[in-house]
């Protein structure tokens, strides 16, 4: 049962109805070279707790900017604690300390944005997918988020051809509040992403991958 861009579709209508547990579960009965990513941001606890309930040794990246608040710090360790997680944490190759004194923290309106995007979060991101090359790459992602994310699926593929799973993406915020709630997980608001920056804005990294 092969996954196409011709065919996609079809199993994108046969999930849309089912719990991410069958949906996680239903992927990973092919994927060879899983890959969750998270940003710890605050609803981040669902997706790591969904796919490693049904593989618990799955390989999980967090490109930590270098930017997050101290409660997103604390808040991801208290998760890679709780859930044993096998992460592996990718960093800019600059320190943050450079960064503020030859790029500073420019808005989305600067032109040093795309740099300091680049090097803050794209950069490393790539890194990481080059050395995990996932065939299947697990997100959190949903829809009302973004308008390009409205464009998505469950289902979709990155530029380079992994399969993107998106088990929470018909999920609005209520509904994954409920589900944090029974599986008495947490949820951090204080959370920032320099390269996002606005709420509506795409970082860049789905856009490009």
């Amino acid at each position: 049962m092969k996954i196409s861009p011709r065919n996609i579709h079809l199993f994108n209508h046969n999930l849309r109805y089912e719990d991410p547990p069958e949906i996680i579960s239903f992927v990973l009965e092919f994927a060879q070279r899983p890959l969750v990513t998270t940003s710890f941001g605050p609803y981040s606890a669902s997706l790591l707790h969904a796919v490693t309930a049904v593989q618990k040794d799955v390989e999980i990246v967090w490109c930590d900017t270098g930017y997050n608040t101290d409660d997103t710090y604390s808040h991801a360790n208290k998760l890679i604690e709780r859930l044993e997680l096998n992460i592996e944490i990718y960093s800019p190759r600059y320190t943050t300390a450079y960064l503020d004194n030859t790029l500073g923290r420019p808005d989305v309106h600067d032109p040093r944005h795309a740099l300091f995007s680049e090097r803050v979060k794209l950069e490393p991101f790539r890194r990481a997918l080059e050395q995990h090359r996932p065939d299947v790459w697990f997100t959190n992602v949903r829809k009302g988020q973004t308008d390009y994310r409205n464009g998505l699926d469950i289902l979709s593929f990155s530029n380079d051809g992994v399969l993107k799973v998106s088990p929470f993406y018909h999920f609005d915020d209520e509904r994954i509040k409920k589900y944090l709630e029974q599986y008495d997980l947490p949820a951090e608001y204080n959370y920032f992403d320099p390269v996002k920056a606005l709420e509506k804005r795409e970082c860049g990294i789905h856009l490009q991958n």
